[in-house]
């Protein structure tokens, strides 16, 4: 990737990604539109005011950027920003990266081959062994596990692979240990693999942090392999977002009686690879090679900086008169209003600075009623 950060643009970036409404989308999009965090950052205020903010932004301090990266460090953990040299290389491939990741342990260990386990946090005796062979055998073949420290099928994982080579995903803080019975399964994580998280030290996971965890198993991973998963389950969500990264999915099969095998059954209904065993994984691993993942280009910060201009009054009332509570394409936008895509993005960028969007899946937005601002 790029070169080392200075420390201002580093410090910069990680303030920016814990401002208010910046979120992984809008903390690349204004670095694709800005020549660096520190000009982005100063450019806030106005950009969320433009959008329609009629409170203040709420910006960290750079003190505040400082006691994070302190209390990381005193952890023994890293705090690491895109962009910086030893950024995991698949989480910088996903669309859009997440703007930080705190890493306790061996980091290298997300630069091997790597594959997710996940499952049923209720799993059966039959699925943890299952989970417990198959993440042996592919450790014991070079592979990396990823799960989320969840009980059940993740932990099973964990266990199995605690030799070979596993990293735990957080939902919350690094130093916050969820749920209370993997306290020790963590601790060896930490000391053995590695633990990474997005949220900064202290934080307690809550429902809307498990979804991005999700996000980030699968992106470090070339595929996914899930055994055991009720309908409308986590594990059924990072299928789904290995799926949007074009990572691989493998499912276990189970017996269709037991409600922890239908989302599992669901998904090679659906087209997912049916798998019994880690040299099932390994084979099909094998016979995909042009889907695997090489280093991606080094970030292209500030390539729309000075080459646009900047939207006016009237293509602000167009794109806004475009939106409403149904998620739309962007392209949908651009053809109905006949704004270009940079100045749209730009508009766009400013409403969810504001508060006032909703970005969906599939390149598509949303404006939240007045009442959830």
């Amino acid at each position: 990737m790029s070169g080392p950060l200075t420390g201002a643009e580093r410090l910069a970036r990680l303030r920016l990604a814990r401002s208010d409404t910046v979120g992984p989308v809008t903390f690349r999009e204004l670095l694709e539109h800005f020549p660096n965090a520190v000009e982005a950052l100063e450019a806030l205020p106005s950009l969320a005011a433009r959008g329609g903010r009629k409170s203040a932004l709420r910006i960290p301090s750079r003190a505040e950027a400082e006691r994070e990266i302190a209390a990381t460090e005193a952890l023994g953990a890293r705090l690491i920003v895109y962009g910086e040299p030893d950024f995991p290389l698949r989480l910088a491939a996903i669309d859009p990266p997440p703007p930080v990741i705190s890493v306790l342990g061996a980091v290298h260990l997300a630069e091997r081959k790597a594959v997710a386990i996940v499952g049923s946090r209720n799993a059966s005796a039959a699925g943890a062994k299952l989970a417990v062979t198959i993440a042996r055998d592919l450790g014991q073949a070079g592979f990396t596990i990823i799960s989320g420290l969840a009980r059940g099928i993740d932990a099973a994982a964990h266990r199995a692979s605690l030799d070979t080579g596993t990293i735990g995903v957080l939902a919350g803080g690094l130093d916050i240990v969820y749920p209370e019975e993997n306290r020790t399964l963590q601790q060896q994580i930490g000391e053995r693999g590695a633990l990474i998280s997005e949220m900064p030290p202290g934080t307690r996971p809550q429902a809307r942090h498990f979804p991005r965890r999700n996000r980030l198993i699968s992106g470090l991973s070339l595929a996914v392999v899930v055994v055991e998963a009720a309908m409308r389950s986590g594990s059924l969500i990072t299928a789904r977002f290995a799926l949007e990264q074009g990572r691989d999915v493998f499912a276990v099969p189970g017996s269709p009686l037991d409600p922890r095998a239908r989302g599992s059954n669901g998904l090679i209904k659906d087209g997912a690879a049916l798998v019994e065993t880690a040299d099932d994984i390994v084979a099909a691993l094998e016979q995909a090679p042009g889907r695997r993942l090489s280093e991606p280009d080094a970030p292209q910060f500030g390539a729309a900086s000075g080459k646009i201009s900047e939207p006016d009054a009237a293509m602000r009332k167009r794109v806004l008169s475009a939106l409403g509570p149904t998620p739309t394409a962007i392209d949908d936008i651009v053809r109905q209003t006949g704004v270009g895509i940079p100045l749209i993005r730009m508009i766009l960028l400013e409403l969810d600075l504001a508060g006032r969007l909703h970005r969906d899946p599939g390149d598509r937005v949303s404006l939240l009623p007045d009442d959830e601002i």
